[in-house]
């Protein structure tokens, strides 16, 4: 896999095994921080990454101009290709290990965006939603494959690749 876009542009990182996680792909990557900086600027931005796989959403960040990149894997060999990914940078993403739908019991600390695309069939998108109510400063971007039940959120744009949707979210506070 490849950085599409900025400082990193065509650096090569690894992925796990397909029967970890599920990369997101490259067109689906651009696409994604296209639409994005329509929306906001990255300077000065956070973001997390809430299943990070492989991190590489949070190198594209961080490629393309946010401060800040924050990867949280829960799976062991996940983590340590994350960890060995990221060796390979100047700029970092932190990584935390746990269990994503605990994020804000294990932090405080609120992001600018937050990138959300758990286990497809997983069962866990309103639940992973709900992990992060309180910690979304801006935008939540959500990869789904099921129909989804945006309970306090406002959709703000959704796209569709293949059986996969991408839907950008904002917190409404009522």
């Amino acid at each position: 896999m490849n950085i599409t876009a900025g400082i990193f542009k065509g650096q090569k990182i690894m992925a796990p095994d397909e029967k970890i996680t599920r990369p997101t792909l490259s067109k689906v990557r651009m696409s994604v921080f296209n639409t994005l900086q329509a929306m906001i600027d990255f300077e000065d931005k956070s973001f997390l990454d809430m299943y990070a796989g492989s991190g590489i959403m949070g190198l594209e960040a961080l490629s393309r101009g946010f401060s800040k990149a924050v990867a949280f894997e829960k799976h062991s060999k996940a983590a340590q290709i994350i960890k060995t990914n990221f060796k390979k940078f100047p700029l970092h993403p932190e990584l935390k290990i746990g269990d994503a739908l605990k994020l804000s019991q294990k932090t405080s600390e609120k992001f600018d965006v937050i990138y959300i695309d758990p286990p497809y069939f997983s069962g866990i998108y309103e639940a992973s939603l709900e992990a992060v109510f309180g910690l979304a400063k801006n935008i939540v971007i959500l990869e789904h494959v099921t129909d989804i039940e945006f309970k306090n959120y406002e959709i703000l744009k959704q796209k569709k690749y293949g059986e996969k949707y991408v839907t950008f979210l904002k917190v409404q506070l009522h």
